[in-house]
């Protein structure tokens, strides 16, 4: 695996106090997520076909769910099911389905899914092993997981208490800069609303910052900060199997993943910084309302 077994403890298991379910073993679960990580960015990246077809949209007709999304979630499903017949699936495409185990594995088999519908190679495939309930905000935590990206063949790996890498190098997360120095990295949400109260937040930021990115792919943006390629990164609207491996990767890296307005990091905002710099993004995002969607006047924005 990425990570190398030698790295973490031999058992990779955090004491009693982690949480884990007997038995459980988090370097195994790593090198899980790993391989059937890579087995679907295979199945996306080479089978790709020249014209990319929209099989279905999702919260709006530019949010889309194409042929090979449906494909890789179902290869991930079945290899993970193989594995671990006893532990819970809960993907972007088909949904949840409970386990026994008290491990549920949050599957995004492509995000990044208009990058790769251009055929831009800023997508990845993501899979995490969580402990909790997945369904509610602020009642899971990821234990082990992979960030995998099919075009560039760059992997992250974590594993709760044992680190995080990039291709078999330790992460570790340096001194931050001041935000006037900052290269944050965002997201746009699909819905007329949301993406009105997302620009003006850019439009407040963007003189007071280094530059904002905007690639396209939460998972890598997040693993970026991880590696030091952006300072910080912040999106509303994201989903557990968006965030749930590479928020793993940030905090093994040293890095902190935060919410605003008091609220866990999720759907209502996910902001992933070091150091100082995460507590100046928080209280210029919930300055900004950043949480909130805009009223748009003369037009159905209905979700």
């Amino acid at each position: 695996m990425s990570a190398g077994g030698a790295t973490g403890p031999a058992a990779g298991v955090p004491g009693p106090a982690g949480g884990l379910p007997a038995g459980v073993r988090v370097v195994e679960l790593m090198e899980l997520a790993e391989r059937v990580a890579r087995q679907a960015g295979a199945l996306v990246r080479d089978q790709r076909p020249a014209r990319v077809r929209v099989a279905a949209t999702k919260s709006s007709p530019t949010d889309v769910v194409t042929e090979m999304d449906t494909a890789a979630e179902a290869l991930l499903r079945t290899r993970l099911s193989e594995a671990r017949p006893d532990d819970g699936l809960h993907g972007e495409e088909q949904g949840r389905q409970p386990g026994t185990s008290g491990v549920t594995w949050l599957i995004d088999p492509i995000d990044g899914t208009v990058n790769y519908l251009y055929g831009i190679p800023a997508y990845a495939v993501s899979v995490a092993a969580v402990v909790g309930d997945s369904s509610v905000p602020g009642a899971w935590r990821p234990i082990a997981g992979c960030v995998h990206g099919p075009a560039t063949g760059e992997t992250w790996t974590a594993g709760s208490g044992l680190g995080a890498w990039l291709d078999g190098e330790r992460l570790a997360a340096q001194e931050p800069p001041e935000l006037a120095h900052a290269l944050i990295g965002t997201g746009f949400g699909y819905q007329p609303r949301r993406r009105a109260r997302q620009a003006r937040v850019v439009a407040d930021l963007l003189p007071r910052v280094r530059d904002i990115r905007r690639i396209g792919c939460s998972a890598i943006d997040v693993c970026m900060v991880a590696s030091g390629r952006q300072d910080a990164f912040f999106e509303r609207g994201l989903n557990p199997w968006d965030i749930a491996a590479s928020t793993l990767v940030a905090t093994e890296a040293g890095v902190s993943v935060r919410g605003i307005d008091g609220r866990p990091p999720g759907d209502h905002m996910v902001v992933v910084a070091r150091g100082p710099l995460a507590d100046v993004l928080v209280g210029e995002l919930e300055r900004l309302e950043a949480g909130g969607d805009e009223q748009i006047e003369g037009r159905d924005t209905r979700d």
